[in-house]
């Protein structure tokens, strides 16, 4: 297994993307504190880990509070005694759909930027510290292809995307000379409920029907297909495991060629 022995902390684990990432990381070896707020979902993805053999642990955590997200760097490193591995940065919200700039609440603008960056940015903060200790660690943070480019109406979504790769970069600058790894992914639209309510709003504003919003993001994608939860599983495997050793400051692209 790629992960044998190591340990880590998944923010956002509950369902979609965080569920399949926990899951894949878990059957590679890894013990797992599982972080959100939604814990009667992350139980669900906690005793299929189990049932694999490994640690699974549920903390309750808002990951825009800091004593909360410390707390829970706290509990896990008591759990796996100093060490933890791995983290991955899930845990994010969509915020204003098919909305232009000039319409968007600026308490929704502001929430998408708690909840999208500081949300990246506590967890990587808490976690440092121990992974400096030990001289070893992979971070990775979930992006998207909104933040390579324009995302029209999704201001403060694109915004917050824009952000995490500057903080996945800069943050590699910073911990390079302690041989600790930190990348993003940026997935495209991915085949999971938060999709149905992205493609429901847009088809709603629009006046369009779900299946044509649906079928417009396909014929954006090289491949004609829409990314599934496991194929950014695959691509956080492989930034976590030993064979992603020389790449840092990166972004793997999981997009079907939308970005193309």
């Amino acid at each position: 297994m790629r992960l044998a022995n190591k340990t880590g902390i998944v923010t956002g684990p509950a369902k979609g993307m965080g569920q399949a990432i926990s899951e894949m990381l878990a059957r590679e070896g890894a013990d797992l504190v599982l972080a959100g707020r939604d814990t009667a979902a992350i139980d669900e993805v906690a005793a299929n880990i189990r049932a694999m053999g490994r640690k699974a642990e549920v903390v309750k955590t808002d990951v825009t509070d800091a004593k909360q997200v410390e707390a829970m760097v706290r509990r896990a490193v008591a759990l796996f005694d100093g060490q933890i591995d791995i983290l991955v940065n899930v845990a994010g919200v969509t915020g204003p759909i098919e909305t232009p700039v000039w319409e968007i609440n600026p308490d929704d603008f502001e929430m998408v930027l708690r909840a999208n960056v500081i949300g990246t940015f506590l967890p990587i903060k808490y976690t440092l510290p121990h992974m400096i200790k030990r001289k070893s660690g992979k971070i990775v943070n979930i992006g998207g292809t909104s933040g390579l480019r324009g995302y029209r109406y999704r201001t403060a979504y694109s915004a917050s995307k824009w952000a995490i790769r500057g903080v996945t970069r800069t943050v590699a600058l910073d911990v390079g000379d302690f041989n600790i790894n930190v990348n993003a992914v940026c997935p495209g639209i991915v085949q999971t409920p938060r999709m149905d309510k992205l493609c429901e709003e847009k088809a709603r504003k629009r006046g369009w029907t779900m299946e044509q919003v649906y079928q417009e993001y396909v014929d954006d994608m090289a491949l004609k297909r829409v990314t599934e939860p496991q194929d950014v599983a695959n691509a956080v495997l492989f930034l976590a495991s030993d064979e992603s050793r020389q790449l840092t400051g990166h972004e793997i692209v999981v997009d079907g060629g939308w970005d193309v």
